[in-house]
């Protein structure tokens, strides 16, 4: 991100209020309210409300969903296993309890508006495992500290001239990719695909979601928009509807976007995620003088001692352990350095724009979990005065350092040992997350892959 970090968001035209919402409502703008919330993948699931009912009930009462979409794999199927629903249980309802401060415009679709809600249970307290709660409890006891944290991921995807079906059809084999060579920073490389690009920030913007920009990165066809530095929650927030709304304006122009970390042998799909933490007087903390504080030490030795057990937060997938590989500008160390980009933690900006890039997740990360994770680990480095190795100097590549998980098998051991997560998290956030990776881990180790048939139909 080449911007100032010294700003928060400021809202945007497209953000709703209430009485926003109705007076549009009464002229006819808003016939469809989309109610939202983040599962386990970061994805939105929720409902299509009309204005009237949502009026009238949703806000009065409550409205409800299956709490099966806490307790599912990627393919939206039931999975035994997860204490917080299942068969045993009766999946039932949970409540979608709307947060009005992200109501906004669907800029994107017509006559829409889209709010996020918070997973809760009949009693009104949030769900435990939910990602957007388990973001808030780290956030609240950042506050509690006498800290809040801002924010901005910058996500990149893979854009193909076909429709998700015909992707689908093809079996995700032999796709058109947008740009034929690498476009990283080319004007006339991303003019080709403005017509797509042009109207993913024009939407968010309308949505009330600030972009700064948007470039062309290296493998074939891969992109990234940039928003505003804001608010943890408000980033996360962003995050998601963005990657929704990307997604549906690629497919009403008959074209795909992938969000996946490693797609094939050439660069991954990253989300860096730059972090900074202010005081209750709304001061930036990590400078000092010319160089940073004492503070951002710890919290930078917080980030380290804690990113290998917190991999699942970052690397939330089987096919995200496969972006870390040498020379890739993915890292394989977990180590911190000043504007170096072969460490997890580059370092970056000055005075009021100073603050930590998080290397390690990939563009299938959920930012919710991704942040809570960041959070909790620099928390703790502050809390017990962590001190920080010293700055990595040239490639981090290369030499004795410590190393990402090297699987998710691996991952996921690192997260059920770890005394830290189940203190920070616990026990029944552990458990969940922890069988959300046994979940995959045992649905790739059924699977039979084109690697295999390609290796072994005719030689072995």
């Amino acid at each position: 991100m080449d911007q100032n970090h010294s700003k928060p968001t400021e809202p945007q035209p497209g953000a709703l209020t209430l009485a926003d919402l109705r007076d549009l409502i009464e002229q006819g703008s808003i016939d469809t309210i989309i109610m939202a919330a983040p599962d386990m993948q970061g994805r939105l699931q929720g409902k299509r409300v009309m204005p009237r009912f949502f009026l009238d009930t949703v806000l009065a009462e409550q409205s409800e969903g299956c709490n099966y979409l806490l307790a599912v794999d990627v393919e939206m199927t039931p999975v035994s296993g997860y204490d917080f629903a299942s068969w045993d249980r009766g999946y039932g309802d949970f409540v979608f309890q709307p947060d009005l401060a992200t109501l906004r415009r669907a800029a994107w679709q017509d006559g829409a508006a889209i709010l996020l809600c918070d997973i809760a249970g009949h009693d009104g307290r949030l769900a435990p495992v939910a990602p957007r709660s388990i973001l808030k409890h780290q956030i609240a006891r950042l506050e509690a500290a006498g800290f809040s944290a801002y924010a901005a991921t910058e996500l990149e995807f893979l854009l193909f001239r076909n429709s998700y079906d015909e992707c689908a059809k093809r079996g995700y084999r032999n796709l058109d990719p947008a740009n034929l060579h690498n476009v990283d920073y080319s004007i006339l490389g991303t003019a080709k695909v403005e017509p797509v690009i042009r109207r993913i920030r024009n939407a968010m913007e309308a949505a009330g979601i600030q972009v700064e920009n948007s470039k062309g990165e290296c493998n074939l066809g891969q992109h990234e928009i940039n928003f505003a530095y804001g608010r943890a929650l408000d980033t996360a927030d962003g995050h998601v509807l963005y990657k929704e709304a990307a997604k549906e304006i690629a497919q009403e122009l008959e074209c795909a976007i992938s969000f996946m970390a490693k797609f094939n042998e050439r660069e991954g799909n990253s989300c860096h995620i730059h972090l900074s933490l202010r005081d209750a007087a709304n001061r930036p903390v990590f400078a000092e003088g010319l160089g940073h504080s004492t503070l951002f030490g710890h919290f930078l030795a917080g980030l380290a001692a804690h990113a290998a057990e917190l991999s699942l937060l970052f690397a939330p997938n089987i096919n995200s352990y496969k972006r870390y590989a040498i020379g890739s500008f993915a890292p394989t160390a977990l180590v911190w350095g000043h504007d170096n980009r072969t460490c997890a933690f580059r370092v970056l900006g000055h005075g009021r724009s100073l603050r930590v890039e998080n290397r390690l997740p990939g563009g299938d990360v959920n930012p919710y979990l991704a942040l809570a994770g960041m959070i909790a680990a620099g928390l703790d480095g502050i809390e017990r005065a962590l001190p920080p190795a010293g700055a990595q100097r040239g490639n981090a590549y290369h030499g004795d350092l410590p190393r990402v998980p090297r699987s998710m098998d691996h991952a996921l051991a690192l997260w059920r040992g770890s005394d830290f997560v189940r203190t920070t998290f616990g026990d029944q956030v552990v458990a969940h997350y922890a069988r959300m990776a046994e979940v995959e881990i045992e649905a790739f180790g059924a699977a039979v892959t084109d690697w295999e048939r390609v290796r072994s139909f005719e030689r072995m």
